[in-house]
């Protein structure tokens, strides 16, 4: 294994219900990047983070960490995998009679590396109300999701770790938090000088776009596609024709869209010269954009 990579996925398959990965997954993740994690609801993403973070272990394959440590080794006690990685999953992993000082005094004791000054300060920052309105300790049960999640992010942002798995963490936040949530991931990237990693995972990248350097997006439990975002605007281009050209270009694009005034879409830039002489505007595409038409070319859901 190469040391550049933090993660490396061998072989992997699971079941989980009605899910099934069809197709082995390999996956590199390198050290010192933010890598999205994208697709439709139920498409794997949180099955695949189960399978980094140890939350899950009925997969086969190999996930090797670190360049020095597999899965196997993850799961014995003096192996230091689970304290250099950090994990937020959608589900609230407190219990919800805790309140949010027991919450700081138990992650205390779980974890070597938990920084109680820093975790405080998170609490302020992201204006995480602490007491109820008795004057007592503040339940998680009573905290709204977004509330819930914020706390779960302070907690893991508090530790000294070397990568953080997040997955849908943008999902209950307003739209303000979730570009604070960015500033904090840039903030953690620079505070390991190139040497920590974020993965997150997410069904919308539209607010979290400009904080990813790779992504991975995933259908059926399958990586369906991947790479660098600037390669990924190299690959795909964002087209606008006329209407009259519609039947001509539908052949040649890989997703399109049509309405009363034309048609707009994804073409491959190596497809591009089959609509030379078409009346086209071309325009370098969102990841939000590439990252739909990729899932709707490998959805199984029946699109009109």
């Amino acid at each position: 294994m190469t040391h550049e990579y933090v993660i490396e996925m061998r072989e992997i398959t699971k079941k989980f219900g009605d899910f099934v990965a069809n197709d082995k997954i390999n996956l590199q993740l390198r050290k010192g990047e933010i890598h999205a994690l994208l697709g439709e609801n139920g498409a794997g993403k949180t099955t695949l983070l189960n399978a980094l973070a140890g939350v899950r272990l009925d997969y086969k394959g190999n996930i090797d960490f670190f360049g020095k440590w597999d899965d196997k080794d993850r799961e014995e006690a003096d192996c230091p995998v689970k304290e250099m990685i950090g994990y937020v999953g959608p589900s609230n992993y407190y219990l919800p009679q805790w309140t949010v000082k027991q919450v700081e005094e138990i992650t205390d004791l779980l974890y070597d590396k938990f920084d109680r000054t820093k975790f405080e300060r998170y609490l302020q920052q992201l204006q995480i109300v602490t007491t109820d309105h008795k004057g007592g300790g503040k339940k998680v049960n009573d905290l709204s999701d977004g509330n819930r999640m914020k706390l779960m992010l302070s907690g893991v942002f508090a530790r000294e770790t070397q990568m953080l798995l997040l997955d849908e963490p943008a999902s209950p936040l307003d739209p303000l938090m979730r570009d604070v949530l960015c500033d904090m991931i840039r903030g953690y990237l620079e505070e390991g000088a190139g040497e920590k990693t974020v993965l997150f995972s997410t069904h919308n990248i539209a607010d979290m776009e400009n904080v990813t350097d790779y992504a991975v997006i995933v259908e059926h439990g399958q990586v369906v596609e991947k790479g660098f975002v600037e390669d990924l605007k190299e690959k795909y281009v964002y087209v606008k024709g006329e209407l009259k050209d519609v039947s001509t270009a539908e052949k040649f694009m890989y997703s399109m869209t049509k309405n009363n005034y034309g048609y707009e879409g994804i073409c491959l830039a190596e497809d591009m010269d089959k609509l030379a002489g078409l009346d086209i505007a071309v325009e370098t595409p969102t990841l939000s954009q590439i990252s739909v038409a990729v899932m709707k070319k490998s959805s199984k859901v029946q699109l009109a």
